[in-house]
């Protein structure tokens, strides 16, 4: 096939593409009607960050939607935005951007494709089947070929998947390391069977943090599909606001999201929130893939011990072994998730510099880094909690 024949558009909106089309790039596995491998490169969701105003004018996020036609046919999209600012994106560039502009070069805007404000991996490249190759390569040559013709300083792909790091450091992107947390369904039974692959020390813990969250006064709930209803996300929105103003200054996601969120996404979603006194008082957001349940956003208006580590790592445990989901990702950040079962797990991204000079100088540093990460993750590992093999331990 002639890439050449290939048709390279930038679109301002998700409107421009209709669902079905984007979603055959996007989510092909779910063209029979099962969930895709993560709702985050939806048409649905995507669309949901753009309608709300959580991306768009004045974010700092303005869509720039990167797709590749052949005979009229979309065969290859990714969500692309032009960026005036580093936030949101959980892989740090910002010593990056004072060293070149120290420099007296621009750092931004810059283009990164990317989910906004979200830290969890999946394909970045999507490409209709049958064109997995010549679509992804279509896709990284326009990128970078638009950034090189606006003289714009550099492309970032984040959270991508290790196959689509691979195939694009052999069309010559730079590759960046980091790590998260995980848990890992070992095919277990149910949260006890879990505990009996720990240590002794680690399951006695997490057996008495369990308690003193669950005594708390009240009632955990865990709400889905059409168990969901606006005041939930009305006590959530106040959660989140507060989690958002502490961590980031101000929330990324406006209100309005979540009223989308309940109109277009709520079978994509777990909202376990906490009850106490016929008040909601903590919650925390989940997004359910095929395979995986995805920790987003929690918060909280009262303190209560380990409710956090209940509602956030162990429920998801629980809903995790209940739907033969294979693992939790945690989100980014938090060696306090490796205590409670979640170990150090390998993420990707890819980078793209105009500045030659600059670029070498960048290539040297992630050289040194992914070594770093790696190490790191090996000794992580090495103080996990889970039993050691040959070791017998005393109850």
């Amino acid at each position: 096939m002639d890439q050449a024949q290939i048709e390279i558009q930038v679109l301002p909106s998700l409107s421009q593409i209709t669902a079905a089309d984007w979603d055959a790039c996007a989510c092909p596995e779910a063209a029979t009607g099962g969930r895709p491998d993560d709702p985050f490169t939806t048409h649905r969701f995507l669309k949901a960050l753009e309608d709300s105003g959580s991306v768009g004018r004045g974010t700092g996020w303005q869509p720039q939607y990167l797709t590749a036609y052949l005979d009229d046919m979309l065969i290859a999209a990714a969500p692309m935005y032009a960026k005036s600012h580093s936030q949101g994106e959980y892989i740090f560039d910002h010593s990056w951007a004072h060293a070149y502009e120290r420099a007296g070069g621009r750092y931004y805007p810059k283009l990164q494709i990317a989910v906004p404000f979200t830290p969890a991996t999946g394909r970045r490249f999507l490409v209709r089947p049958g064109y997995d190759g010549i679509g992804q390569s279509a896709l990284v040559q326009g990128a970078v070929q638009l950034a090189a013709d606006n003289r714009i300083s550099s492309l970032h792909v984040t959270f991508c998947t290790g196959e689509e790091a691979e195939a694009s450091v052999a069309m010559g992107l730079m590759a960046r390391s980091s790590q998260q947390f995980h848990w890992l369904n070992d095919g277990y039974a149910d949260f006890d069977a879990f505990l009996a692959g720990l240590s002794s020390r680690k399951r006695k813990n997490i057996r008495k943090e369990r308690q003193q969250a669950n005594a708390f006064g009240g009632t955990i709930h865990e709400l889905t599909g059409d168990a969901l209803r606006p005041e939930h996300w009305e006590a959530f929105w106040q959660f989140y606001q507060d989690t958002g103003a502490r961590k980031w200054g101000s929330p990324y996601l406006t209100r309005a999201f979540f009223d989308l969120a309940q109109e277009r996404l709520r079978d994509d979603i777990v909202l376990v929130l906490a009850e106490r006194d016929g008040r909601w008082i903590a919650g925390a957001l989940n997004f359910i893939g095929r395979e995986t349940l995805f920790g987003r956003y929690w918060g909280a208006c009262e303190h209560h011990p380990f409710l956090h580590f209940e509602l956030c790592y162990y429920r998801a445990i629980d809903y995790a072994i209940a739907h033969g989901l294979k693992r939790v990702e945690a989100g980014a950040q938090g060696e306090h998730k490796l205590a409670r079962g979640y170990l150090p797990s390998q993420t990707h991204s890819l980078h793209w510099i105009g500045d030659p000079g600059f670029a070498e100088a960048v290539a040297e540093f992630l050289q040194a880094e992914r070594t770093a990460v790696s190490e790191e993750i090996e000794i992580l590992t090495e103080y996990g909690p889970f039993k050691k093999v040959n070791v017998e331990e005393k109850e």
